[in-house]
């Protein structure tokens, strides 16, 4: 085999471990703007080369060999290494330019990463941003996205995390409510009140709370139920209920005495609470327009 011979079929390594990666020659193919034969080929040079099957190829799926699998996470160590050094000359540039695109919770980027942006593209007029707000859990190396924000009480592996700040979920009401109604003391008591819940799932009507090692789970129930917390904020002021509510959302509202904190002994447990996480691929080398976006937004949230 030639000493040149392997940096020849460094794309097609790139292309195994997309292939491999998606279980799929249809959607790699996708993925990478060929067509399906062409990445069949290449796959093909390189088993070749290799004189080994890396896929076993059925009508229904792929399946790794036990080559493959071992082929499998250096040919992403590589696809990493290429990255890190077309990254150089950014992470060099002296003036950060071009775009950054950020996944985040819908609520989080509204209430949290929203507000920040005019100062932020005021201050590096040549980096653009977009912000892809969904719930929907967004993979940052199929979807092309260069940051995520995740809520969660870890980051998962293979990505590098840096922590945002604490998602913490609350019930409020407003003082009108209470008056006519009463406070609640405990969870139990919840079941007499009106409350304003997420329901996009029927998990989202059992309130669970901790307070000194105790658990409490109330089903609640009410008249007015959306699945969005801005709107159950509006709610909740309007005197329709008790609103659980992220923390960020409410924090005007409780500063200001529209609303009041329900209960505030007890830890309202949800889903959607944890760390608010910044998260990307743990390059070694980040480019510049990433650097200043993540500087800015972390001194932004401690402000």
């Amino acid at each position: 085999m030639s000493i040149n011979q392997p940096l020849e079929n460094l794309a097609d390594m790139a292309v195994f471990a997309r292939v491999a990666e998606s279980a799929s020659f249809s959607e790699a193919a996708r993925q990478l703007g060929l067509t399906p034969s062409a990445v069949s080929r290449q796959v093909a040079r390189l088993e070749g080369l290799l004189r080994v099957r890396l896929l076993e190829r059925t009508t229904r799926k792929l399946r790794l060999t036990e080559a493959g699998l071992a082929a499998l996470p250096r040919c992403q160590a590589l696809v990493v290494a290429v990255r890190e050094v077309m990254a150089l000359s950014d992470t060099q540039s002296a003036t950060p330019s071009g775009l950054v695109r950020i996944s985040m919770p819908k609520a989080f980027g509204r209430q949290v990463i929203h507000p920040l942006m005019p100062t932020f593209l005021a201050r590096y007029p040549e980096v653009d941003v977009q912000l892809i707000v969904t719930d929907r859990t967004v993979d940052v190396f199929e979807e092309a996205i260069d940051l995520a924000i995740r809520i969660t009480n870890a980051p998962p592996p293979g990505l590098a995390g840096r922590p945002l700040m604490p998602i913490r979920h609350l019930v409020c009401a407003s003082p009108a409510y209470l008056a006519a109604h009463g406070t609640p003391l405990h969870p139990r008591e919840l079941v007499q009140h009106s409350c304003l819940y997420l329901g996009e799932d029927e998990r989202d009507r059992h309130w669970r709370f901790q307070k000194d090692g105790d658990m409490a789970t109330v089903r609640v129930s009410g008249r007015y139920v959306v699945n969005h917390s801005e709107m159950r904020l509006d709610g909740a002021s309007s005197h329709l209920g008790m609103a659980s509510l992220p923390e960020f959302t409410a924090a005007a509202a409780l500063a200001s005495g529209q609303l009041v904190c329900v209960l505030p002994d007890w830890a309202h447990l949800t889903d959607y609470a944890g760390t608010a996480w910044l998260l990307y691929p743990p390059n070694r080398y980040l480019p510049a327009k990433l650097r200043v976006w993540i500087d800015f937004v972390v001194a932004g949230l401690a402000q």
